[in-house]
């Protein structure tokens, strides 16, 4: 175990504080998207499968954002606001609206203020307009998904991707919490990072 968490920290491991907070984000997603089929399964029964497998489709891509952050930290740190929101349009195709997979935009547009500096106010302002383009433009028009669920089951996905993103949104308040004189070292220091 020990091994596996040395890992973890050599691989978000990053000199930049938000490059660092954006792998850690993809990682954690990253690990918790494989169990998300069962999560479905558990909330809704067995009759989606196979389509809820499909929603590991995002796996490689969260994996890839600290690769990416590496070579091009700005493009990195936009990677993962931007599958995540591309990831709700298609859990929400796959899924039905009903699920409330739209939810997850949410934490993309917070993503989206979080990762990036004052002085990367174009990056910022496009990251967060990506996904809330995506609901405006596509909220009611996803039409019927591969496999509709029951009223009952809808309302029992809709719950756990609540309670998902609200768990989410508590692991980014905590991740991102002003540290004191680290959090004020970091404005100071903000643009020395690509």
């Amino acid at each position: 175990m020990r091994h596996l968490w040395r890992g973890f920290q050599a691989w978000r491991h990053a000199d930049d504080p938000l490059v660092a907070s954006a792998n850690t984000v993809a990682l954690v997603v990253g690990w918790n998207t494989p169990f998300y089929p069962l999560y479905v399964w558990w909330a809704a029964g067995p009759s989606g499968m196979p389509y809820a497998l499909a929603t590991l489709c995002s796996l490689p891509f969260f994996f890839a954002v600290p690769e990416v952050t590496r070579r091009a930290p700005r493009a990195g740190r936009a990677m993962l606001p931007i599958v995540g929101s591309a990831n709700s349009v298609f859990c929400t195709w796959l899924l039905g609206a009903g699920s409330g997979t739209e939810l997850f935009h949410l934490p993309c547009i917070l993503l989206g203020g979080l990762l990036f500096r004052r002085s990367e106010r174009l990056w910022q302002l496009g990251v967060i307009g990506l996904p809330m383009v995506a609901v405006f433009a596509l909220h009611g028009r996803y039409g019927a998904p591969p496999h509709e669920y029951t009223a009952a089951q809808y309302e029992a996905l809709f719950s756990m991707n609540l309670f998902s993103v609200v768990t989410l949104f508590g692991f980014l308040a905590l991740l991102f919490a002003p540290s004191g004189a680290h959090h004020h070292s970091d404005e100071r220091a903000g643009n020395q990072y690509p």
